[in-house]
């Protein structure tokens, strides 16, 4: 090699792996309702992402609480394109969690469904087909309630009946559009009394603190979760 060719040749620069931007976006267990200390999985995951020795990942929460699937495929490209940060980038991922405000029934318990089946079966594939087109997604689902506490405000009843029918369906339909589905009601349930006696709130229908930092280190260990940069 001549001494031409030594100085011309570049000098090997070690990859550096970009932070990404990542969207969760859905109902209140997005939000973090009932979570005065860490505010909810999506807040205590962006401080920890935030800290200098982690990721760097940029972790946006739009979780509104009582959404049901329709008014978050409303919202969801809206919110996506106004999350990219830089000119003409978009987000790198979305956090999808929303459902069980679709599955209460109205008045009684044998009442019609806040969202009817088949309405809802419909509008869940037009959100996940709408999120694939935009970008990679996770699907984080719902937790159980407590049926003893309900009805909830009086006038909803939510059941682990009508819960694990709604949820089958999204996890049915994220397996068809390739979306990785995290099933936490059968995680939960699997666990005996435990998450009803520590991890659920007064109204028994949201995480409390304990509850939040179990969902998040389910989520952490979760193998979609570790593959990412």
């Amino acid at each position: 090699m001549t001494i031409a060719e030594k100085v011309s040749k570049p000098k090997s620069v070690p990859f550096k792996k970009q932070p990404l931007r990542i969207i969760a976006i859905g109902d209140s267990l997005i939000y973090g309702y009932g979570d005065p200390v860490g505010g909810g999985w999506v807040e205590r995951l962006r401080r920890q992402w935030m800290s200098p020795d982690s990721s760097g990942h940029a972790l946006y929460n739009l979780g509104i609480r009582g959404d049901r699937v329709c008014q978050v495929l409303e919202r969801l490209e809206p919110e996506y394109r106004y999350r990219g940060e830089f000119r003409n980038q978009f987000p790198d991922l979305i956090l999808l969690s929303v459902g069980v405000n679709d599955t209460p029934q109205v008045g009684h318990e044998k009442g019609r469904n806040l969202t009817e089946f088949a309405t809802f079966q419909g509008q869940l594939h037009t959100l996940l087909q709408q999120a694939k087109n935009l970008c990679p997604a996770l699907f984080i689902g719902m937790v159980p309630v407590d049926e003893q506490k309900m009805p909830f405000i009086d006038c909803l009843y939510y059941t682990h009946r009508e819960q694990y029918r709604y949820k089958e369906a999204t996890k049915q339909a994220c397996q068809k559009y390739h979306i990785p589905y995290l099933d936490i009601f059968d995680l939960w349930m699997a666990r005996g009394e435990t998450w009803r006696t520590k991890l659920l709130g007064r109204d028994g229908l949201h995480p409390n603190e304990l509850g939040y930092q179990a969902l998040l280190e389910d989520i952490l260990n979760w193998t979609p979760v570790l593959q990412l940069p």
